[in-house]
């Protein structure tokens, strides 16, 4: 019987061939676009899952009320992995100190490489469950030791044994390669980790961390935690809440630290906290995509359910017979579902081939590495079980419909589908306009969304400037005669150095005074380290007061602040105005528009920049726009490269 009707169903396709294109390629393209999504949405949600500890793992994270609200926080401080072991140790299986990302170049020989890294102390490896193809997991014991991906390990010595060789991080370390670990995941929090080095090899480049006469106050590491077998994140974070509050000095308290940590599995979905909360974050756009794709895949049912219904008319003669010679409405009902499976199963080869074909472009589009899962059973099972879903649901209303045609009405001549009869069609083409409209403003408002964010004011000129990340001080040591020779040879109008880039944040303050401030209010300031040409490169735009200038020395004790910091000092005339930043001193000597400096969507936080004559992490340059880019680009890299053959020229805009 099954047979039989697969048969006819085959038939009825051919016999309508442009129809069976329409419905077929129209089911099609919203089953490819609704797979599309469902790959990116699967690869978001099982973000970290690879590690098999993953809920047992979480990052420690802190709530303290700065500028009036609670801000939340991963940074800690330095003696934190040590407190927790000894206050603690019964409720971790392991406890790990670990830096930030850092991108660095990586040397051996001839060979350059710059790739992003992390230092860690030992229990690191056993916490991320690397998968050693040489060495082993607790190497990072030895204090030089360093492990490589197996990708870097590759490109850095070919098919040599890197096992013991010795390799240099920015030309001034000396690390060991005591391991090589299979590259990480793509879609973990570590997947960009090309190196993991020991914690010791960072500290000793640091002598101020072991130095501090304030450790506890110090907020610049990260700290990485596994709870024991026997406990849960959530107890264990409750017990921990005021360990750093335990440490501080009696005037640090007003900021009223507290601990918590933050699962692996929230890490990257609920990443976003307000008010020492936790918000969401990404699974709102994660949750918005899903729902997009059902939309696409409901329009691509009703589609087919008004194809299929249009049709009726040219059907009913069929109906007719067929119940004339003793088929039962059940058969019938049958056959029209099965015409359904089979076309959404051709639909669904159809599918899986666009996105076959799409997804290169789509990975370039998303910044991701998605793979189609072709041997993965959990990917089939849903395939197979919502494409069925969507059978039945596009195939429900003509087999109720067609099927409940009066046969004596059709073979008379006299059949009409009646006054009611399309009701069900004009109401399913309502909710697929209603749809595509909320699609189309859903779309109108996004755009509007990033037009507001890209044509905001960002209070400096970025026409023209690139940023280049310095990692040793030759640049800082040969900086006059670098810009001396870049303007001769006409590359540039100018170049600053910088201790962190135009668009974020890499330190603040919150011992900061000011005449009228509440003693026991709390605040953090972001604070950047500039040099005298900043202002001039990055088109500084001053509403008060002036710039930094070399011939006078007190310069070296002064501050340029934003309208954000003057509004919320309440200070009516700022320049002038001497405020206390950790005992020491500062005048302000200009007030600047408020650059935007992080999101283009929120508010922009008081900020203040001050004059710093030491090594800058980075270098910005404003680029002659008398030449194009390229010719500016060939003249600056050789100047660049000829002060610092070790570092490679690598910029950003």
């Amino acid at each position: 019987m099954l047979r039989n009707y697969l048969k006819i169903a085959w038939r009825n396709l051919l016999k309508g061939k442009g129809y069976s294109l329409i419905n077929i390629g129209g089911l099609a393209s919203g089953m490819a676009v609704a797979l599309l999504i469902g790959l990116w949405v699967w690869d978001e949600v099982t973000f970290d899952r690879h590690n098999p500890n993953y809920d047992k793992i979480g990052r420690l994270m802190q709530n303290q009320v700065m500028n009036n609200e609670t801000q939340t926080w991963q940074s800690m401080p330095y003696p934190m992995g040590d407190a927790l072991r000894n206050e603690y140790g019964s409720d971790f299986k392991r406890v790990v100190m670990a830096s930030w990302d850092f991108v660095e170049t990586i040397t051996y020989g001839e060979q350059r490489l710059s790739k992003t890294g992390k230092y860690m102390e030992p229990e690191g490896p056993g916490l991320l469950d690397l998968d050693m193809i040489a060495g082993d997991k607790k190497a990072l014991a030895a204090p030089d030791a360093i492990l490589l991906s197996a990708s870097t390990a590759e490109s850095l010595f070919g098919k040599e044994n890197p096992i013991g060789k010795a390799i240099k991080i920015n030309n001034a370390q000396t690390a060991s390669v005591q391991g090589i670990y299979k590259d990480l995941p793509t879609s973990s929090e570590f997947g960009k980790l090309n190196y993991i080095a020991s914690w010791r090899i960072y500290i000793n480049r640091m002598p101020w961390v072991e130095q501090h006469q304030n450790p506890w106050g110090n907020n610049s590491f990260l700290v990485y935690v596994q709870v024991a077998d026997n406990s849960n994140i959530e107890s264990v974070s409750k017990k921990i809440a005021d360990v750093r509050y335990n440490h501080i000095a009696e005037d640090e308290r007003r900021f009223r630290p507290r601990l918590f940590i933050h699962p692996m599995e929230k890490w990257h979905v609920r990443d976003a906290f307000k008010n020492g909360k936790n918000v969401g974050g990404f699974i709102n756009t994660i949750w918005l995509f899903g729902i997009i794709g059902v939309f696409v895949l409901l329009l691509a049912c009703i589609n087919f359910m008004n194809l299929s219904t249009a049709r009726s008319e040219r059907r009913a003669r069929e109906v007719g017979i067929r119940k004339a010679t003793g088929s039962l409405r059940s058969q019938l009902m049958t056959q029209f579902f099965t015409e359904s499976l089979l076309t959404v199963f051709l639909s669904l080869i159809l599918a899986l081939l666009l996105v076959q074909l799409a997804l290169p472009l789509f990975n370039t589009v998303a910044d991701k590495v998605i793979s189609f899962p072709w041997k993965s059973v959990p990917f089939w099972t849903i395939v197979l079980s919502v494409s069925f879903f969507t059978a039945i649901v596009a195939g429900s209303y003509p087999a109720f419909y067609l099927s409940s045609f009066q046969p004596v009405k059709v073979l008379k001549g006299t059949f009409k589908a009646g006054r009611y009869a399309a009701i069900p069609r004009k109401a399913l083409v309502i909710v697929q306009f209603t749809v595509s409209i909320i699609l189309i403003i859903g779309t109108l408002v996004v755009f509007r969304q990033i037009q507001y964010a890209r044509d905001r004011p960002v209070g400096y000129s970025r026409d023209g400037l690139l940023t280049l990340n310095v990692r040793n001080d030759k640049t800082h040591q040969h900086f006059k005669a670098i810009k001396d020779e870049l303007k001769g040879n006409g590359a540039i109008v100018d170049m600053s150095e910088a201790d962190a880039p135009p668009t974020s944040v890499w330190s603040t303050y919150g011992g900061i005074s000011w005449p009228g401030k509440d003693p026991s209010q709390a605040v953090d300031f972001p604070t950047t380290g500039v040099s005298e040409e900043y202002a001039a490169v990055l088109g500084w735009q001053f509403k008060q007061g002036r710039n930094f200038s070399k011939q006078l020395a007190s310069d070296s004790l002064a501050l340029v602040i934003n309208e954000s910091a003057v509004s919320f000092m309440g200070l009516k005339n700022p320049v002038g105005t001497v405020i206390d930043v950790d005992g020491t001193r500062l005048t302000i000597i200009g007030v600047i528009s408020n650059m935007i400096v992080e999101s283009p969507y929120a508010p922009v936080r008081p900020s203040m920049w001050y004059l710093n004559r030491q090594h800058g992490s980075i270098v910005n340059i404003k680029v002659n726009p008398a030449i194009s880019m390229q010719e500016a680009l060939a003249r600056i890299e050789p100047v660049f490269s000829k002060y610092d053959p070790e570092q490679l020229f690598e910029y950003k805009f």
